[in-house]
């Protein structure tokens, strides 16, 4: 299983910067209440291996780990419960050891040998990253027609304006935002206006019309 079939059908990815796992819970409920039952928990803060814990005790919530750099923060976050990983980069001793655990791991990408690099990992869906600081779309549709057999997971600067015309190119699996996570939200506790985000995002490719 890799990881867009992880995600189950969900192709926006709520990308979560939190530092504090007391909200966690309330987090987690409104990204079910919204319909997005998916998370990235980064690993950006001293708690992040707390959060996604608190986060992936839920059973109806699907949570991986973002931004890991290192082997050991492969390990933390299979210790916590995240059920793929997310590289900013291209590191094969991240891929392997995400391998050896058989857990679905998507690398950062932004060039074409970056690509091969990740075809030669044995892996087939990257993560564009960062998307709009490296051309965007009409990068993505350029490596797609020299890599028609890659899917691409673009994060970085991606909005709730510009998530449609990324998940309306078939090569697109899934896109990474903020906007419905936005870190004024979670520290005002705003939970009905990310449930209510989250629900507009799933319209974006769902209904295929901006929120």
């Amino acid at each position: 299983m890799n990881a867009i079939d992880v995600l189950g059908g969900h192709r926006i990815v709520p990308v979560v910067v939190l530092d504090d796992p007391a909200k966690a819970d309330a987090l987690g409920a409104a990204m079910v209440e919204g319909g997005l039952p998916v998370a990235e928990a980064t690993f950006r803060t001293p708690e992040a291996a707390a959060v996604l814990r608190r986060l992936a005790e839920r059973d109806d919530l699907v949570v991986g780990a973002g931004t890991v750099l290192t082997e050991r923060q492969v390990d933390q976050a299979l210790e916590a419960g995240a059920r793929f990983v997310v590289s900013p980069g291209l590191s094969a001793a991240v891929v392997r050891r995400c391998q050896e655990a058989g857990v679905p791991v998507v690398p950062g990408v932004a060039t074409p040998t970056e690509v091969m690099q990740a075809l030669d990992l044995g892996l087939d869906t990257v993560k564009f990253f960062p998307a709009e600081a490296n051309g965007g779309l009409s990068t993505i549709k350029a490596l797609a027609a020299a890599f028609p057999q890659v899917r691409f997971m673009p994060t970085g600067g991606i909005t709730v304006d510009s998530a449609p015309a990324y998940l309306a190119h078939p090569s697109v699996a899934a896109v990474g935002g903020s906007w419905m996570v936005a870190g004024d939200l979670l520290r005002d506790d705003r939970w009905d206006e990310v449930a209510r985000r989250c629900a507009a995002s799933t319209d974006l490719y769902l209904q295929g019309a901006p929120a």
